[in-house]
């Protein structure tokens, strides 16, 4: 079952006939890196899936609202000063089911 094809993206710029095809994969990439529940940072997670830092932190945040799974999304600081990284919990209810 693919989970990200059934809700929908808003903000007062998003127009669904240009912006739901890429945002969907553009989750989907960022889940896909993240469910190992490894702890990465925002350039580390840019490195892997091509997306923009801004547009990760964005989507993890959408990966924490209930039409996109309620996912627990964790943040720590790293030993620099500044740099956090985060880690995807996945919901234990969708779990089976792959985005």
């Amino acid at each position: 079952m693919d989970l990200f094809n059934q809700p929908d993206f808003n903000g007062s710029d998003y127009i669904p006939e240009l912006d739901k095809v890429r945002l969907t994969g553009q989750i989907q990439r960022i889940f896909d890196c993240m469910k190992d529940s490894k702890y990465r940072t925002l350039s580390e997670i840019e490195a892997i899936t091509k997306d923009g830092q801004a547009s990760v932190s964005a989507q993890l945040r959408n990966l924490r609202k209930e039409r996109f799974g309620l996912h627990t999304v964790l943040k720590r600081r790293r030993h620099e000063a500044g740099l956090f990284e985060y880690q995807l919990i996945i919901n234990s209810s969708t779990r089976g089911h792959t985005p």
